[in-house]
């Protein structure tokens, strides 16, 4: 796969069991309007992982598509995304939500697609401060269940991975008070117009 010139440079790539992984950093200038922002938001317990840990649900509020794509974050990520496009194929969004997680939530493993779709999960950490201690990392597992990739959050962080990879984003530790952010925008495949 040849990148787009006009895409946004990684930070950091991995590759995990053949599916990419890109995290991106400084792109995101405002990270303290969206933080503003999420803290009036209503979230709602509605959020799972996989259909056998549905009783235990996670706090998310869902965007709009329409409201989405008028976000300067969406142009940034949409320039993020232009790197994993190919001449055959793009991506477009189905879906945007904000997860936010506190120490004591229990969160689970999970693939955002199955590995055939190659879908595209884009993954943004929203903090104002983040310390190594609070955790909170989001971990990356490759066919074996063995940890293949850990991302910590950062002020404005974006990591986009291929939703075939199993991951899971765990909840801060108990020293951390403040409230874990992750704005998740789904993009999925599609053939390129011929």
């Amino acid at each position: 796969m040849t990148p787009n010139p006009a895409a946004l440079a990684a930070s950091r790539e991995f590759e995990i069991d053949g599916r990419p992984l890109r995290v991106f950093d400084g792109h995101l200038p405002n990270v303290a309007d969206y933080v503003r922002g999420l803290a009036k938001a209503a979230f709602t317990r509605t959020e799972v992982a996989r259909p056998e840990t549905a009783e235990h649900k996670h706090w998310a509020t869902e965007i709009k598509l329409e409201a989405l794509v008028q976000q300067p974050i969406f142009d940034v990520t949409a320039r993020a995304v232009l790197g994993f496009t190919t001449r055959e194929y793009g991506y477009r969004p189905y879906r945007a939500y904000t997860n936010v997680a506190t120490f004591g939530d229990m969160l689970f493993s999970h693939t955002d697609c199955l590995p055939d779709q190659h879908d595209l999960t884009a993954l943004w950490y929203l903090c104002e401060h983040w310390d190594l201690e609070w955790g909170g990392e989001t971990m990356f597992f490759d066919a074996n269940d063995e940890v293949a990739a850990a991302v910590q959050p950062r002020p404005g962080r974006l990591v986009i991975f291929d939703g075939a990879i199993k991951h899971v984003g765990r909840p801060p530790n108990r020293i951390c008070y403040a409230p874990r952010y992750t704005f998740a925008i789904k993009f999925e495949r599609q053939r390129a117009p011929a």
